[in-house]
């Protein structure tokens, strides 16, 4: 009876030691270099939906700087405990403007192919139409695809760097929209 025990013991230890180990590998990932997060609202839509799973890097910003097109995860400038998720559109330095139902960088007007042809991009309480802002260093302007039914930077104003958690990166549910998200190039 006793090496049966030790036997049972034996298993069961390294059945735990494994649990620990995959626990502790999980964790790393988790809170270093990705993170699920839901897709919450129509803020997004067209291209993301209410009820999407996402996967978010959350290394790669500590390498290079968010890029305009990237769509990111971050801190909700009016609830903290909240997660969004838009799509950066200026970045430090930039100047800003809503004119004509559509947006200008620097004077140039933002062609984005990832947003329907008749898509109206109208002002906000932060940014009216016609007015000129220029974005602070390491501050982004976000905005969400679904321009007529987002919060965003229209009207509460940029976000910080150090909110952003991280750039979303693959989309694994539902299955059949399951793949990476491809970079806007602008």
């Amino acid at each position: 009876m006793t090496k049966f025990f030790k036997k049972i013991f034996a298993f069961v230890f390294d059945l735990i030691e494994t649990i620990v180990f995959a626990l502790a590998i999980f964790v790393v990932i988790y809170l270093f270099l990705f993170q699920p997060h839901q897709v919450k609202g129509a803020s997004m839509e067209i291209n993301f939906h209410d009820g999407e799973y996402i996967l978010t890097d959350k290394i790669s910003y500590r390498f290079h700087s968010p890029q305009r097109g990237d769509v990111v995860i971050f801190k909700a400038p009016t609830n903290p405990e909240l997660d969004y998720i838009k799509r950066i559109i200026g970045l430090p330095g930039e100047r800003i403007k809503i004119e004509d139902n559509s947006l200008f960088i620097n004077g140039q007007k933002l062609e984005e192919e990832y947003l329907p042809k008749e898509t109206i991009i109208s002002g906000g309480s932060f940014l009216p139409k016609r007015e000129e802002i220029i974005i602070p260093p390491d501050h982004y302007f976000v905005l969400g695809d679904n321009r007529s039914h987002s919060s965003d930077s229209r009207e509460w104003g940029w976000i910080e760097k150090e909110e952003i958690v991280g750039r979303a990166f693959l989309r694994y549910w539902p299955p059949e929209k399951f793949g990476l998200l491809t970079k806007v190039h602008y």
